[in-house]
């Protein structure tokens, strides 16, 4: 529920972007459109997402990579025109929303574990012979 006037809901539901599901703990590759004077070209952003923030039109999430030995974070508005594309490369098991304890943490102990998908039923042999 929104204090929100109905006339607001409705602009801003209109400019919503339906994107791919994903969590805090998730590898994604973030596709940005970046202008280079005249030019415009994609760039890839590939890391963890460490924060989500779910606000409807101003929902937004942290990526966290390491590059050449230095952690770069950038944040992004979710529905924003910029970003083409959100890739979801890997599920990571976690438990927690927020990941900010990744900033301390270098190395092995850095590490997500994956989330496993949930196997399929197997059938049954047995009961195929009666």
């Amino acid at each position: 529920m929104s204090n929100k006037h109905p006339l607001v809901q409705v602009i801003e539901n209109a400019q919503l972007i339906e994107r791919p599901s994903f969590a805090p703990g998730d590898t994604v590759v973030v596709q940005v459109k970046v202008r280079e004077g005249e030019r415009e070209r994609l760039q890839a952003f590939e890391g963890i997402v460490i924060a989500k923030r779910n606000r409807g039109l101003n929902s937004a999430f942290t990526v966290r990579k390491i590059s050449s030995g230095v952690g770069v974070e950038r944040a992004f508005q979710l529905h924003s025109p910029i970003i083409e594309s959100i890739e979801v490369k890997r599920r990571g098991a976690v438990r927690r929303a927020k990941l900010y304890y990744l900033r301390e943490r270098s190395g092995k102990s850095a590490r997500i574990r994956e989330k496993l998908a949930p196997r399929a039923a197997a059938p049954k042999k047995a009961a195929a012979k009666a």
